[in-house]
């Protein structure tokens, strides 16, 4: 199929990027790498009339250190995170793990971080690691700037808290200490399709046990899910396969999957038991 007519506009930079969204309102729709919202127009189930193609905004292509954080902007694509160098230390290598599972490489070569962040389809993996790390998203508009939590960006399934004048233009993510492990799994029924049931984990071990753990769900509600119960149960404890079951009973309890054809719901649940016990194992053998 083909998709509806549609205006199209091609800015240079942010300033006019954020015009026209202004004048436009829910009428327009940015197009970064493409990956999801093409095939979407083509099955006409979404209908926008302007698109506004933000890949001639060399300005918002970039991968940026700034003190303890790193900057990606919205148009850094998928297989630049891909090489576990393009950031330091354990962050970068959780990165390209994540990377690995978005897509193809074709899709991984064409598609953008930010297009994947904003798009906010609850399987995604850069959605779930966004609430994983507390990052903070920035977004632009006629307003000025603002940062909005990871946590409460998300609303429900293709739901930000983006105004329609606004533009996604940066993720922040907190770099990790070289002493953090993490942990990434994920359950589809091919290579390359989205999740099912997603896991990630990041642990730092002291001598009294796990330090701030953080566990996050993927396809298991309308937006990404911070899996609270189970921090609580690791943190400050010992590792150990009996504590890595009963954190991932507890990550089980923090969800309420809907059922549908890939799954039902007491299915999904089993798989975040499954899953995110297979991550913190891996996170505790990490070098």
């Amino acid at each position: 199929m083909k998709p509806p007519r549609f205006e199209y506009r091609a800015p240079s930079d942010v300033e006019e990027v954020v015009g026209i969204l202004t004048e436009v309102g829910d009428e327009g729709k940015v197009l970064a790498g493409g990956q999801s919202l093409v095939p979407s127009m083509n099955f006409r189930l979404a209908r926008p009339g302007l698109l506004v193609d933000i890949n001639g905004v060399k300005a918002l292509d970039y991968i940026q250190r700034s003190g303890d954080r790193i900057l990606i902007g919205t148009l850094t694509r998928h297989s630049c995170l891909e090489n576990a160098a393009a950031v330091p230390g354990p962050l970068g290598r959780l990165l390209a793990t994540a990377a690995h599972h978005v897509g193809h490489m074709p899709i991984r070569v064409r598609g953008t971080f930010g297009g994947s962040v904003a798009h906010a389809d609850p399987a995604a993996e850069w959605c779930m690691v966004s609430v994983l790390l507390d990052a903070e998203i920035i977004a632009v508009g006629s307003r000025g700037r603002r940062t909005i939590p990871a946590e409460d960006f998300f609303r429900t399934v293709f739901t930000t808290a983006l105004e329609p004048y606004e533009l996604l233009s940066e993720v922040i993510l907190p770099v990790l200490p070289d002493s953090a492990r993490f942990g990434f799994v994920e359950f589809s029924r091919r290579a390359g399709d989205f999740a099912i049931v997603a896991s990630s984990v990041v642990i730092d071990v002291g001598s009294n046990g796990i330090i701030n753990p953080r566990v996050a769900l993927a396809g298991v509600g309308g937006t990404p899910v911070r899996a609270r119960s189970a921090e609580a149960v690791l943190a400050g404890s010992a590792p150990s396969a009996e504590l890595f079951r009963a954190a991932a009973d507890a990550a089980a309890g923090d969800v309420e999957p809907m059922g549908d054809i890939h799954g039902s719901s007491e299915y999904r649940r089993h798989l975040v038991r499954v899953l995110t016990r297979r991550a913190l194992e891996r996170a505790a053998s990490e070098a």
